[in-house]
């Protein structure tokens, strides 16, 4: 036998909460009934009554002695008369009424099972569409596809559940983002890895080599020798970029005072012919991190917010409070004056090797990228074509130091 649905299932249930007890009250209401009206049935003891009583009024006729006693004799058997007419009446209409009563329950019954089935109808409607709607949305958050509109069907508690559901979704996929996003960075790495392993290796003699050439070769050999010298430290230094993103943040952390480590890596990195303010917010909270890991990060910005800023090299470096409800963060911002990032490749800017310089790598801000992931802090960028680019480093501050 082929297995009832759910709907099926909760419609039977929900009708047999309705009609049993329906069947139950409605007979036990008519049987109530006709007993109570068998019990006040007194049509056989009036009969009995008005026998004796006609009797009694015979004998008393016989010995009355005046006129007074002949007219009460004759208004009790009136009365008596009238009492067994009424009597008769009762009888047959209660004899009558158990039909009627019967009649009428039945209508009673089938009113209550019409109104009982629509109810379990409408409940088991109200209860199975949502559920069914559910069960298939856990089938496609499963499989990774967008939830459909819903009509909204269903109790309070329905849409409930599946807006927490659509927040399931949205977790789950954020989650599967970033694990697709952390196993295609960790291929990056073990390629960066890899290059730089390769690259070291003979950059050392080359370099032993070079430097001897220099003390050693002719004027005539000297340009090409200057040549070599400056490619190989170009060589050397993505070495050291691929090195660098080949490999996390790693070393002893410690609280770090973002605003020192601003003024100390703009001193440090920015030319002198640079123009560039620094606004550090007051009291700010300490973060916990890598100083030299965050210092190459921040630099790493700067440098190519200079290389950005031919015409107009004006910078602007700010560190400030960010509240939200997430936590307190400290805002690192970099902003330049130069010719901007388009927007179909702003959200690029941070993937490996993906560079708008000419000999460059591609890898300065997926370093930084990479640096803010390993402290659990995020990047930001905004641009405008010909206005400049604003670039936020996000960093959670330490819990003790951000409520103070």
């Amino acid at each position: 036998m082929k297995r009832l649905g759910f709907r099926s299932r909760l419609l039977v249930i929900l009708a047999l909460f309705a009609f049993v007890p329906a069947i139950v009250l409605t007979v036990a209401w008519g049987a109530t009934i006709v007993g109570f009206l068998g019990q006040i049935d007194g049509a056989a003891a009036w009969e009995q009554a008005a026998s004796t009583g006609g009797a009694t009024i015979t004998i008393a006729r016989r010995g009355a002695r005046s006129a007074t006693d002949s007219a009460v004799i004759s208004a009790h058997e009136q009365e008596l008369t009238r009492s067994l007419t009424n009597a008769e009446r009762f009888g047959f209409l209660s004899r009558q009424g158990g039909v009627a009563l019967l009649v009428l329950g039945t209508l009673l019954l089938a009113i209550l099972t019409f109104l009982a089935s629509r109810a379990a109808g409408h409940l088991s409607r109200q209860l199975s569409r949502p559920l069914t709607e559910l069960v298939r949305w856990t089938a496609l958050i499963r499989r990774g596809e967008p939830l459909p509109t819903s009509d909204g069907r269903g109790a309070p508690e329905f849409e409930v559940l599946r807006s927490e559901m659509r927040q399931m979704e949205v977790g789950l996929a954020a989650g599967r983002q970033a694990a697709i996003e952390a196993e295609r960075l960790e291929a990056f790495r073990e390629s960066a890895r890899q290059v730089a392993h390769e690259l070291k290796n003979p950059l050392t003699p080359i370099r032993f080599a070079v430097t001897q050439l220099q003390r050693t070769v002719g004027p005539e050999l000297a340009d090409v020798v200057d040549v070599l010298a400056s490619e190989t430290a170009r060589l050397d230094a993505m070495a050291t970029s691929f090195a660098q993103f080949g490999r996390l943040p790693e070393g002893p952390v410690s609280a770090v005072d973002m605003g020192d480590l601003v003024r100390a890596v703009t001193r440090t990195t920015i030319p002198v012919a640079v123009p560039c303010t620094v606004d550090v917010a007051e009291e700010l909270p300490l973060v916990m991190g890598q100083y030299d890991a965050l210092s190459r990060a921040l630099a790493n910005i700067l440098l190519n917010a200079v290389q950005a800023s031919p015409g107009d090299p004006r910078l602007a470096v700010s560190v400030c409070l960010r509240r939200a409800t997430a936590g307190t963060s400290v805002v690192v911002a970099v902003r330049d004056h130069g010719v901007g990032i388009a927007p179909d490749r702003l959200e690029r800017i941070w993937e490996p090797y993906v560079t708008d310089k000419t000999g460059g790598t591609g890898l300065g801000l997926a370093i930084v990228k990479q640096t803010m992931v390993a402290h659990h802090g995020t990047v930001e960028a905004k641009s405008t074509l010909g206005a400049g680019t604003e670039i936020r480093l996000v960093l959670p501050a330490m819990p003790e130091t951000a409520s103070s």
